[in-house]
């Protein structure tokens, strides 16, 4: 640690004459996880994109902190026909940010984008017959069957988010990126201002009218804004973050470096706790489209070779406070959680075995394409795990050390390897993204309409549309119980365990919000 504090003294020094400028102005510095290479909130399932599309647009309902959706954007709905029609009605006072009004035409062009590319869009269009603007201000949807989740699939927590954009960009192809940031949240983003790979800024959009009912709760209720500009600035160096949040160059980081935590924990000025109680669930998932991983058999064998232990140890350090092992399919102590299947993820390991699957499994030495972004450092730890893993039992792992925004651009590709393509990434996703089937992008089993990867694993696209149409929580249980079953068998990825990840902001701030970073209601003293 002495090495580092005397990096982070350094980087202070040389960071303060910038600081006093700063100190005392309605400017909020933030350090986001990584760059924010895509801008299209239905163009990538990243959070940087999710984080930075919650600033610029709004949603028709907000979760809570209760994961209950509440109304946003609409005043309220009424719903007719046996549950079969539902009437959402915007509320007075939204406006977009190039001064136009929102009209339910907008809302109907942007839930159909949405619902091509998000995976709890795609089942509430699979159950929806029609979407109308039967007024300015009502949008109604006719289904097909009930859906009661449908609050729920507009205001999720996860990516994508059902985020309402004007018409003109929303009738943009649900596969090509929208042109401008235009929304109607409580912040504009400042297009002149960005520098990829460097700054992001937003400002306050004095045309926002917070919603006037309700308590501010994750992302429902009023989102007041207290700040006039909203900077991200990406510090690739961990050292360097660290001394510019203690010395106040920056007011928030989001994610601190493991080796930072005692320190960051020690200082007078810094809060450094965990936000999110669903933690982070950690990922390694795997390309159907391109050999070797097509094979159920191989994919069995390097999922047998994981120790999610060994995986979670290097992401958030021995103290088993900050992690779990032992996880499935379905974020532990849940309702949709269970224990079947569970033998396949040994602790320890059980290395000759899985060289046995391997060597039975037709594998013949391929090279694996295996995506890490190395400046997120939660992917990165558990992406050297899983390679140096794979390594061990005949895997031949070409471990491609990238920054996150180009990974996610290559993951796009579905190429063969020696054409851009790839094999594997290190990722991880919100643990409330896996509570159930609804939210949980990588699960789905639909093939090229799948999240990257592409899995395409019939029975689990069989199992999620039951779940939907099951009459209470014992049913749904049951059915993702044979999820799991099928999902060990079949293993569209391999979960590699729940860690805790703290966020460290100045003492400060005030209001910080609960769950993942957002920049409305949280102030400085």
């Amino acid at each position: 640690m002495r090495r580092r504090d005397m990096l982070a003294g350094s980087a202070a020094a040389l960071a303060a004459p910038a600081i006093a400028a700063a100190q005392g102005s309605r400017v909020l510095k933030f350090v986001p996880q990584a760059d924010l290479a895509l801008l299209d909130p239905v163009q990538t399932t990243a959070f940087v994109t999710r984080n930075h599309a919650l600033l610029v647009f709004d949603t028709l309902y907000g979760v809570d902190a209760n994961w209950k959706p509440q109304p946003q954007m609409v005043e309220g709905h009424v719903v007719e026909n046996d549950g079969k029609t539902w009437k959402l009605t915007l509320r007075d006072g939204l406006k977009f940010h190039d001064d136009t009004p929102v009209l339910a035409r907008d809302v109907v062009a942007s839930l159909a984008r949405w619902g091509k590319r998000d995976s709890f869009g795609l089942a509430l269009m699979a159950a929806t017959n029609e979407i109308t603007a039967i007024s300015d201000k009502v949008v109604e949807l006719r289904l097909k069957k009930p859906f009661p989740l449908l609050p729920d699939a507009l205001g999720k927590t996860g990516a994508n988010t059902a985020a309402i954009m004007p018409e003109r960009l929303a009738k943009t192809d649900a596969f090509a990126q929208v042109t401008e940031m235009v929304g109607s949240g409580p912040f504009k983003f400042a297009a002149n201002e960005r520098v990829p790979g460097s700054r992001v800024v937003y400002e306050k959009f004095a045309g926002y009218v917070p919603r006037p009912q309700g308590a501010a709760s994750l992302m429902a209720g009023p989102k007041v804004v207290h700040f006039d500009r909203v900077e991200w600035v990406t510090i690739p160096d961990a050292a360097t973050a660290a001394a510019a949040l203690q010395s106040g160059e920056i007011d928030w980081w989001e994610q601190p470096t493991t080796d930072f935590w005692p320190v960051l924990k020690r200082h007078n000025n810094v809060n450094l706790e965990v936000t999110d109680s669903t933690g982070g669930y950690g990922i390694v998932r795997f390309n159907f489209v391109n050999p070797p991983f097509d094979n159920p058999a191989i994919r069995r064998a390097a999922l047998a070779a994981i120790s999610q232990a060994d995986v979670m140890q290097a992401i958030a350090g021995t103290d088993k406070t900050m992690w779990r092992d032992k996880v499935g399919f379905f974020l532990p102590d849940t309702p949709m959680a269970s224990d079947i299947g569970m033998e396949a993820v040994r602790e320890p390991p059980d290395l000759d075995r899985a060289r046995k699957m391997l060597a039975e499994s037709g594998y013949k030495g391929e090279k694996l394409v295996f995506l890490v972004a190395t400046d997120l450092p939660s992917l990165n730890a558990q992406g050297q795990v899983v390679a140096d893993a794979w390594r061990k039992i005949g895997f031949n792992v070409d471990f491609q050390a990238l920054d996150w925004g180009t990974v996610i651009q290559r993951l796009a590709s579905q190429q063969p390897i020696d054409k851009g393509g790839w094999n594997a990434f290190s990722n991880s996703t919100a643990g409330v993204n896996t509570f159930n089937p609804a939210a949980h992008n990588y699960i789905r089993g639909s093939g090229k309409t799948a999240t990257f990867g592409w899995a395409d694993i019939p029975r689990l696209e069989e199992l999620r549309n039951a779940w939907f149409d099951a009459p209470d929580q014992a049913a749904q249980a049951a059915i993702c119980r044979e999820m799991q079953r099928v999902s060990f068998e079949t293993v569209p990825y391999i979960p590699t365990g729940v860690f805790y990840q703290p966020t460290a902001y100045r003492k400060s701030l005030r209001d910080v919000p609960r769950g993942f970073p957002q920049f409305y209601g949280v102030r400085r003293a």
